[in-house]
């Protein structure tokens, strides 16, 4: 989407600049930049999970050396090796763009443009109306979603059966999923490309039913407990939309284009984890490069910031709540800070920090959907998040914030999760080295000793007892060719089905890339994708022991159980 119907701006970015070529490259680096690096980088390339790679930071770095980082990764981060899109002279007219690369963009939220792309798909209450009920299973919350982040797909699959209900295009890599817990039929998505979107999840093939382009690049989201209210986050530009969670109709923005940072100079700001909270009528908004936590109240007139959060630390980034039982349930906003390595305790109750976490040097916490729960041994509220840049998994208590063991893994994760429903926490490897990416490993929650791994190799499947390395299970893991579906009309869409049966044995299987556990089929199974495989593995939650894939997948990222999502707060 073009800048001028969504954005105020003031300047164009210089096509010469994004089309520079180096060598025999014929790459778009600027487009390249924007697909795969932009994500840890940021959109003016001030960095984050990923280094500074802005023209003043770069020119402290030899050449050959940042062309060996992008075709090589670097160990411990969460840099990986490109050589596969990559070739030495791609590497290095990238390294020439990077460095010569000029912001001639500066970019704020206009709520006139944002409303103007408000598009509704379908009649929501008249859809209401013709299907009370779920049609296409017994109940929704039996479904799970997921995204396919390459295909710009969100799935809805059946989490009872395994069965893929329908598949919709929903916007260039689909970010994240969330569900309308005061109505479970309302499901959204916003994608890196900054379009949020509804679906009503109990029409038959879970329609589409509004969008609106909130920004260029997006990721947060979080729905009010009452079920009213939509509040979705920006990458670029900065800032936050609050829509009507009901129509999807924007209602006002919140402008990040003019804060103070960590190191009290002025500038823009990401809007990184967002999330809501049963405490009260709050949201909380982490700013990115700020360091801030904005706290909005949407019950009083015009949704103001009744609280601001300063100095937590830098690079703010993922999110989640305690889930301390009684009055304290969903009170403490808990924000990562991967440039401070630490997690951030705010309270919603104070308006303030009420504690800094640390995680270990160089750690870059980055707790996905996080968790936490009640250890009875220690008879303590207990909370973790992974690590990034190694294998730990770093657990706390709450409310005195303080560290009571780490857990080491095979490497650096993204996702760390768990239910009631399980004895483990679930943590990935996904950041690890290639021999190691493909295992996550199951913390007993009480010991918080590792209890069992699971390790997906090219051809087969073990579940493994990680105090005797017996293997206690193994299964057939072939991995078959993806089989080529067309697109079809669906009312106002298109989405892509599902094809009857799986392809043909790959002769070259690449390493399983595992991330993102998610319980499902309340609580009996746990779903873990497969980034470089195209399925989502099912397991059984209690045991760990493989049940069956979901293949002809994507890059299958997140996968969101709504029955599960019910029960954990600010989810």
């Amino acid at each position: 989407m073009k800048l001028h119907r969504l954005l105020g701006f003031a300047a164009v970015t210089s096509m010469a600049a994004t089309m520079a070529m180096a060598g025999s490259s014929n790459m778009d680096f600027a487009k390249m930049y924007e697909k795969e690096c932009q994500g840890c980088h940021g959109p003016i390339h001030q960095g984050g999970v990923g280094s500074d790679l802005r023209p003043k930071a770069l020119k402290k770095k030899e050449h050959n050396m940042l062309v060996q980082t992008i075709l090589n990764g670097r160990e411990n981060t969460a840099m990986p090796s490109w050589s596969s899109k990559f070739s030495a002279d791609d590497a290095s007219g990238m390294v020439d763009w990077l460095m010569d690369w000029k912001n001639t963009v500066e970019l704020t939220l206009d709520f006139d443009e944002v409303h103007k792309t408000w598009t509704k798909l379908a009649d929501v209450d008249a859809l209401a109306k013709k299907y009370p009920k779920a049609t296409d299973v017994k109940n929704v919350k039996d479904i799970t979603f997921a995204t396919e982040r390459d295909a710009s797909l969100v799935d809805f699959i059946d989490s009872t059966t395994g069965k893929v209900l329908s598949r919709h295009k929903a916007g260039f890599a689909v970010h994240v999923t969330v569900t309308n817990k005061a109505n479970p039929r309302y499901a959204y998505s916003i994608s890196r490309s900054g379009k949020l979107t509804m679906f009503d999840i109990a029409a038959p093939g879970q329609p589409a039913v509004a969008s609106v382009q909130v920004g260029q690049e997006s990721r947060g989201l979080a729905v009010s407990p009452d079920g009213k209210y939509i509040l979705a986050g920006n990458y670029n530009p900065g800032g936050a939309v609050l829509c009507d969670a009901h129509t999807l109709e924007p209602l006002k923005v919140y402008d990040t284009s003019r804060v103070i940072n960590p190191d009290g100079q002025i500038g823009p700001s990401r809007v990184a984890g967002i999330a809501d909270t049963p405490y009260g009528p709050y949201f909380a908004m982490a700013l990115k490069d700020g360091g801030h936590t904005y706290i909005i109240d949407y019950s009083k007139p015009n949704f103001p910031i009744v609280g601001d959060i300063p100095n937590i630390g830098k690079i703010l980034h993922d999110c989640f709540l305690n889930e301390n039982e009684g009055k304290d349930y969903g009170r403490y906003f808990q924000i990562a800070s991967q440039g401070s390595d630490l997690m951030g305790i705010v309270d919603f109750k104070t308006k303030t920090l009420a504690a800094k976490v640390y995680t270990g040097k160089k750690s870059k916490p980055h707790p996905g959907q996080g968790s936490s729960w009640f250890n009875k041994k220690m008879g303590k509220q207990l909370n973790a998040t992974n690590s990034m840049n190694f294998g730990s998994v770093v657990i706390w208590e709450s409310p005195s914030w303080e560290v009571v063991k780490k857990v080491p893994t095979a490497g650096g994760g993204l996702f760390v999760g768990t239910s009631e429903h399980t004895p483990y926490i679930w943590s990935d490897c996904v950041l690890g080295k290639p021999a190691k990416y493909n295992q996550v490993y199951l913390i007993n929650k009480e010991t918080l000793e590792t209890d069992r791994i699971i390790r997906v190799g090219k051809t087969k499947g073990q579940l493994i007892d990680a105090h005797t390395k017996k293997v206690l299970q193994e299964w057939d893991a072939t991995q078959h060719a993806k089989v080529p579906v067309l697109e079809k009309a669906f009312g106002k869409e298109t989405i892509l089905p599902m094809p009857d049966h799986i392809g043909k044995a790959v002769a070259k299987p690449v390493q399983p890339r595992l991330l993102h556990a998610e319980p499902a089929n309340h609580g009996k199974w746990t779903m873990i994708s497969e980034w470089t495989t195209g399925r989502i593995g099912i397991y059984e939650s209690k045991t760990g022991k493989f049940i069956k894939y979901i293949e002809n997948l994507t890059t299958p990222t997140f996968t969101y159980s709504v029955e599960h999502r019910q029960h954990v707060p600010g989810a």
